[in-house]
């Protein structure tokens, strides 16, 4: 199936961001077709290749495009940019599909998964089998390195963060907040509800890409008990864990 291209009437707004960057607006909601929109201007400029261009960093609703002001400027790009735009965006690229073991049996891996069951109106394991169920797409990535922002949530376990935030979420805890999960790349504070934990790091600087996840990938979470995360586990510590298996093209 052939990918369908956003229209020329898609409104866009230019705002400038210093004397080196600029961000291409596309709306002021976060859903599905802004990201797609976003995601697919990244791809179109990276294929275009505009002479100037540093990098582009998608967000949620917008994409920061970086140049060098000795070379090009705002008032050059901008034309290019939005000749890009009026002759369509090409969506549904290929991406990844992500799989990411996670292990929610553990007390100590998913310590808020009771009280978001109460909250929500569930019994736990509902609330696993809809959290495995979403159709998770990663957003954008930020707060610290290889953190992931991945929308997709099943509306019913939508919950405000926690009124108390954590001063330590252990490092790869599975998290829920809003219409978005996370999964945390370091031990940090957080404020997000903990419901299982993953044997994986989203960051590692031994690999040679250190940040596992990346915006436009498709997640799913593959349910697993504690024997298979310990394996998993004792791998990733030691550097022998084979990522490549988590991933596949779409």
């Amino acid at each position: 199936m052939g990918a369908a291209l956003y229209p020329e009437c898609v409104s866009v707004r230019y705002l400038s961001c210093g004397d080196t960057a600029f961000s291409v607006e596309f709306g002021n909601e976060i859903t599905p077709e802004i990201n797609g929109r976003v995601m697919a201007l990244h791809a179109a400029i990276g294929a275009a290749r505009l002479p100037g261009v540093v990098e582009t960093v998608p967000s949620m609703r917008a994409l920061l495009v970086c140049y060098d002001p000795l070379s090009t400027s705002r008032a050059d790009l901008e034309p290019e940019i939005a000749a890009l735009i009026a002759r369509g965006l090409p969506v549904g690229q290929a991406s990844r599909r992500v799989t990411v073991p996670c292990c929610y049996d553990d007390p100590e891996f998913a310590p808020d998964l009771a009280e978001v069951a109460e909250r929500t109106k569930r019994k736990p394991e509902d609330v696993i089998a809809a959290h495995l169920g979403s159709a998770f797409k990663v957003y954008v990535l930020g707060f610290m390195p290889g953190l992931a922002y991945i929308a997709g949530l099943d509306r019913g376990l939508y919950l405000p963060r926690r009124s108390q935030p954590r001063v330590r979420v252990p490092r790869s805890s599975v998290a829920i907040a809003m219409d978005m999960t996370t999964i945390y790349p370091f031990e940090s504070p957080g404020g997000w509800h903990l419901v299982g934990r993953t044997p994986l790091w989203m960051f590692d600087q031994r690999r040679e890409q250190p940040v596992f996840l990346a915006p436009g990938d498709a997640l799913t979470f593959q349910r697993i008990d504690r024997k298979t995360f310990d394996r998993i586990a004792r791998e990733v510590e030691a550097g022998t864990f084979d990522w490549n298996q988590l991933v596949t093209n779409r």
